[in-house]
């Protein structure tokens, strides 16, 4: 669904040798799978997260849209689209926030822990505090406890190797399992129970799946290697106020956007887009300037902008699947499956399903033509050049009056190829390419270009219509396309930047 690490994205033999040469994390307990013995405990808990984030994201433009009768809150389609693409992308404009407080304050360990906290509350909050004040308390709660645990769960996953270890990619992979798994069941037992019940006790199943994850996790939390429970850049307690402040000061400037209506639930995902480049532009500065930054390191940061971009296109049109592909699938889906109509949120489940039984045979695939194997950048534009055609693939369907769910699978299945050429690389890349004294802000960086690309969908959401979709999926389409040449084309430059790193 997201972010998936791949074992095509390997450092060459002669890259980081000091780090290769560095003594093995020193983690507890018996081997998982032929990997460290913690991965048990990473997978689970990131399985039981997405199981939640993803049940209940499934039904959320439906229960802001629906009217009263239907369980909903009756808010208009554009402006719900927009809400859905507004805190998705806040989602990962926190990994920001996540990442600074484990980089400064708390170490990874302690903040995913209360990240996923604050994520099960979240859902309590959905479940049991009734219209727009449980929305609004639910979605931001989930929003900040995602936003830390993404920032933190493949930081962790990655402290388990050395950057050397050969085995760490096919970590990646296993934990990425995790991911998908819990996306594919979420969907399903949510909307089942949204179905059977109504919204409250689907939002109440996805808390208490989160509630087993947090369970499990603090049970074995102490397996962790050492290092994930210290602080790598501990903030002097002298500038303490100065932090605090600057944080008092963000909360004004927000509460003052809203109160004069500057920012409001019409512009709100176009806000988060705003929000998402300068806080990039940003990142990226304090990264190319900081004196605890190599030349080597640097350069490494360079070559990742252009990959930054290309994320943030291509989750622009796949993060869709949550606004324009939920509306689709409302009002031009034929849902039949053996005679029975399944649940709106099952539509959903098809990524994840395409996840399961294709992300191995991706890693074989990048395993078995090693050195051969496609470099990072030509991943990115392939998977870019897949999105774009899955767009398009709208098109001949839209004089149907029903569209089989065999076409949309179709479509779903080419995203997914496009999903696998990026994500995985995406993920895996940030943990190696980021500069030794900021390394959960690397990968916080990378989810910030999931935040633009989110955002955007929902941005982009606000001009769809069944009349107007030909156009729509064309436009995007076409443009998105454009972008995947032009990253064909620069990849050479790309690659000869990221020194050594595949």
């Amino acid at each position: 669904m997201t972010h998936s690490p791949d074992s095509g994205a390997s450092v060459a033999p002669d890259a980081d040798l000091g780090a290769a040469q560095a003594p093995a994390p020193d983690w507890h307990g018996r081997r998982f799978f032929g990997q460290p013995g913690p991965l048990a405990n990473l997978f689970s808990v990131e399985m039981w997260e997405r199981f939640s984030y993803y049940g209940m994201q499934a039904m959320l433009v439906y229960y802001m849209s629906w009217t009263a009768e239907r369980g909903g809150l009756g808010i208009d389609e554009a402006t719900a689209t927009g809400i859905v693409g507004a805190y998705g992308g806040m989602v990962y404009v926190f990994c920001i926030l996540g990442g600074w407080i484990a980089d400064r304050l708390l170490g990874s360990e302690r903040t995913m822990f209360l990240s996923a906290v604050g994520i099960m509350l979240g859902h309590i909050a959905l479940a049991l505090v009734p219209g727009v004040p449980g929305l609004i308390l639910g979605l931001v709660l989930v929003a900040v406890g995602s936003g830390g645990l993404k920032a933190n769960a493949a930081n962790l996953v990655g402290s388990l190797y050395a950057k050397g270890d050969p085995a760490r990619d096919a970590g990646f992979s296993i934990f990425y399992m995790g991911v998908n798994l819990g996306a594919l069941v979420g969907p399903l037992l949510t909307g089942w129970a949204r179905q059977t019940w109504g919204f409250h006790v689907g939002f109440g199943l996805a808390a208490v799946g989160m509630a087993i994850g947090l369970t499990q996790y603090a049970l074995t939390r102490k397996n962790l290697p050492s290092t994930v429970h210290g602080v790598p850049d501990p903030l002097p307690r002298s500038q303490y106020g100065r932090w605090a402040l600057i944080g008092l000061a963000g909360l004004a400037v927000v509460t003052v956007l809203l109160l004069t209506g500057v920012v409001n639930v019409g512009n709100l995902a176009d806000a988060v887009v705003v929000l998402a480049a300068l806080a990039a532009i940003a990142i990226f500065a304090v990264l190319l300037t900081s004196a605890k930054v190599s030349a080597e390191e640097r350069s490494r940061v360079k070559a990742f902008i252009p990959l930054f971009i290309g994320t943030a296109v291509f989750f622009a049109l796949f993060q869709q699947q949550f606004t324009v592909v939920a509306l689709y699938s409302e009002n031009r889906l034929d849902r039949t499956l053996f005679g029975t109509e399944i649940p709106l949120e099952w539509v959903s489940s098809i990524n994840p399903i395409f996840i399961i039984a294709f992300a191995p045979v991706f890693a074989a695939l990048w395993t078995r033509l090693g050195d051969r194997q496609p470099s990072t950048p030509v991943k990115f534009a392939l998977g870019i050049l897949l999105i774009g055609a899955a767009f398009l693939l709208f098109i001949p369907a839209s004089g149907f009056l029903a569209v089989p769910l065999l076409w949309l699978t179709l479509i779903l299945f080419v995203m997914t190829m496009g999903e696998l050429m990026i994500s995985p690389v995406g993920l895996s890349l940030s943990t190696k390419v980021a500069p030794a004294a900021f390394p959960v802000l690397m990968v916080a960086l990378y989810n910030l270009s999931v935040a633009l690309g989110t955002a955007l969908a929902g941005s982009l959401a606000g001009s769809y219509t069944a009349e107007n979709e030909a156009g729509y999926f064309g436009v995007i389409g076409g443009v998105t396309i454009a972008v995947g040449v032009g990253m064909l084309l620069l990849a050479p430059a790309v690659r000869r930047g990221m020194r050594g790193v595949r």
